[in-house]
């Protein structure tokens, strides 16, 4: 417990300190708006037809309750299309915000003759709007530097409802164990939901935030790519295999001539009314 007021502690200041890299530098991609752009073109090229994943409907199941019959909304930040498709059929008029042309290129040839869906190129951050009854952002917060800001103008914009979505963890079991019994340094969130919450409250707002438990899985065709994929997030320059391996075991099952690793996390959904005078 936290004895001291929570008003002392500034939440935005940790969350720009979380944005930093484990050797305290800031990473290209949170500043380069080009390097940006390219992560977005390669990932829009490997979508299939309207592909999302699939834990986000029950994401957007909890996020509808949020979300008045024919509500005007603002979606900034919708990525492939996770809540863009079924808003697109709740909401009476969408508009969405994203920073990269390769995205909403993506999600304009589903709404081509869509004159309710309505496209922004822009970041969330310099984006000029009017105010719509619903403003929605899920997990497209991560180059968001000055996050008051950000939460404001959400606030500022939303007639009806705000509504933040963002994916967090438990960190994959394997990786405590890494920590626990073997000593690595691990790559630990540095950010999450709950800096969020936080700086909400000391905006003056408070927030409702809903905890959904979901599932995640990954399948490997060899035992070589699971070690491969699953040691990313170790931080000591050196580890040993057999390590990586030892703590993989309890938590793979063998199916179809290949490896899978299922794990929990969870997902925040943080909503609210909005505040006058912030």
């Amino acid at each position: 417990m936290i004895k001291e007021s929570l008003l002392q502690y500034d939440f935005e200041k940790l969350w720009k300190e979380g944005m930093l890299d484990w050797h305290g530098r800031m990473p290209e991609r949170m500043v380069d708006d080009e390097l940006e752009e390219a992560f977005w073109m390669q990932s829009m090229k490997k979508k299939k037809y309207k592909q999302t994943d699939e834990y986000a409907k029950r994401i957007y199941e909890k996020m509808k309750k949020h979300i008045p019959e024919n509500s005007s909304c603002i979606e900034f930040g919708p990525g492939w299309g996770n809540y863009t498709f079924p808003l697109s059929q709740d909401a009476g008029s969408l508009t969405l915000v994203d920073g990269s042309k390769s995205v909403l290129a993506y999600l304009k040839q589903y709404f081509e003759e869509d004159a309710l869906i309505q496209f922004v190129h822009s970041k969330w951050e310099e984006a000029q709007l009017e105010p719509h009854d619903v403003v929605v952002g899920v997990n497209c917060f991560y180059r968001m530097y000055e996050m008051n800001e950000a939460l404001k103008k959400m606030n500022r914009l939303a007639r009806k409802r705000a509504i933040i979505g963002l994916t967090t963890g438990p960190i994959q079991p394997h990786y405590v164990l890494l920590d626990k019994q073997f000593g690595y340094d691990i790559k630990y969130p540095r950010r999450d939901y709950i800096m969020i919450v936080n700086m909400l409250y000391q905006l003056g707002i408070y927030a409702d935030c809903e905890m959904i438990k979901l599932e995640r899985e990954h399948r490997y065709d060899t035992w070589q790519q699971l070690i491969d994929a699953q040691s990313k997030k170790i931080l000591s320059p050196r580890f040993e295999r057999t390590h990586v391996g030892a703590s993989l075991e309890r938590f793979i099952s063998q199916e179809d001539g290949g490896y899978v690793y299922r794990y929990p996390f969870h997902a925040a959904i943080i909503s609210w009314e909005p505040v006058k005078h912030i």
